[in-house]
């Protein structure tokens, strides 16, 4: 059968058929912990009660009718988005990627009514921010090969280095905005200096810039905040989150602040299955329980929990170069290339993978406890010694 399926994906040699929480079975009964979940994606774990039950309560009632009505869970969503976020305004998509385009669209429709003729946004080496043309423009050079001509109009900064931004404004007078990740996660788990983002929104502010941030992998609790660029206590003026909030379900959104929340208008954007009534009302109980559950405040709990068993049991081997983590985000820099570990974890009942040919990459289930964390530690020592 995988004959009739493009090649775009070197899958593993595993096929799962049932999740509960963190755990994985595949078809032969073996069970996994699941340190991955889908990239960020199942952040209240396989089969989470409330997320089951929505998804059949809505199913019989309906599903999608466009947006060329009023949905009310969509409006209730964004609300409870822009509230958490202190944005004003959201719209809703499929996906990460969908939410980067809609940014994208709102920096340009920004820099053309400022009537600069071609308006540039600054993006960060090393970046990644999906594969549709717009987003993969904006994405680090890697993952352009084979894709030129791309679209225009973005200018490449070192990621983590203002000296770098404020040469390019001397440049050019033509940026319109800048468009980053909070912490670059198909990058390495590469964490900022503390005050980068701060320096950068001072930096916007004073050049009538917009910040544009990424948080679809770093967003919704994974880091121990609602939003990762909560830290540096800092707002931006537009936010693109996915992943965790579908919990599986496909759903994206881009919230935007101030002017920048109503650039754009009737006509010029808009999504056939972005914020339909089973995406929205899944999105709401994925945010409802996050709430009532603290996972922020637990995520920043079991994340420094993870951090220092990390620190004592891998940090020190002698092929490990640097242990970074921020929450639940979790990079294992190793001296060597390590591609097969991800294959190599699967033996051991662990799934992890690895980004930049040598950065083991977890990203939890949120819901994940101590013990999880201890047993997920012993496999990582085996498979690192």
């Amino acid at each position: 059968m995988n004959d009739f399926l493009m090649k775009t994906y070197n899958r593993k040699s595993a096929s799962f058929v049932k999740g509960e929480g963190i755990y994985l079975w595949d078809d032969k009964g073996k069970k996994y912990i699941d340190a991955l979940c889908g990239l960020a994606v199942t952040a209240l774990g396989h089969a989470h009660p409330t997320i089951s039950n929505i998804l059949k309560q809505q199913s019989e009632t309906l599903i999608h009718t466009s947006n060329a009505f009023h949905i009310k869970p969509q409006e209730e969503l964004a609300q409870k988005l822009c509230s958490l976020s202190e944005m004003d305004k959201a719209f809703f998509c499929n996906s990460g990627a969908e939410a980067v385009e809609t940014s994208i669209k709102i920096a340009k429709k920004y820099g053309n009514e400022k009537n600069i003729k071609n308006p540039k946004i600054i993006v960060m080496e090393n970046s990644f921010h999906g594969r549709t043309i717009g987003a993969l423009s904006a994405t680090g050079e890697k993952a352009q090969e084979g894709f030129y001509p791309l679209l225009n109009g973005f200018i490449r900064a070192p990621y983590n280095n203002i000296k770098a931004i404020e040469k390019l404004l001397l440049e050019h007078d033509d940026i319109v905005a800048i468009l980053l990740e909070s912490i670059q996660g198909e990058g390495g788990i590469i964490i900022p200096d503390k005050g980068y983002l701060k320096n950068i929104r001072k930096i916007c502010n004073d050049s009538n810039l917009l910040f544009m941030i990424d948080e679809v992998q770093s967003g919704l609790c994974r880091t121990g905040k609602w939003f990762a660029f909560q830290h540096d206590q800092i707002i931006p003026d537009v936010v693109m989150i996915a992943k965790a909030l579908g919990n599986g379900v496909p759903i994206g959104a881009c919230l935007a602040k101030n002017f920048a929340a109503d650039i754009l208008t009737p006509g010029t954007h808009g999504s056939t299955f972005g914020g339909n009534f089973l995406s929205t009302r899944v999105g709401l109980a994925v945010i409802d329980t996050m709430q009532t559950e603290s996972m922020d405040k637990h995520v920043k709990d079991i994340g420094e929990y993870f951090a220092t068993q990390l620190q004592e049991k891998i940090s020190n081997k002698k092929t490990v170069q640097e242990v970074r983590n921020k929450g639940l985000m979790i990079g294992i820099e190793l001296a060597n290339e390590c591609t097969n570990l991800a294959e190599k974890a699967l033996q051991y009942g662990l799934i992890i993978n690895v980004t930049k040919d040598n950065v083991i990459r977890m990203l939890p289930p949120l819901i994940i406890n101590k013990t999880q964390i201890n047993d997920i530690i012993l496999i990582l020592e085996k498979l690192i010694d």
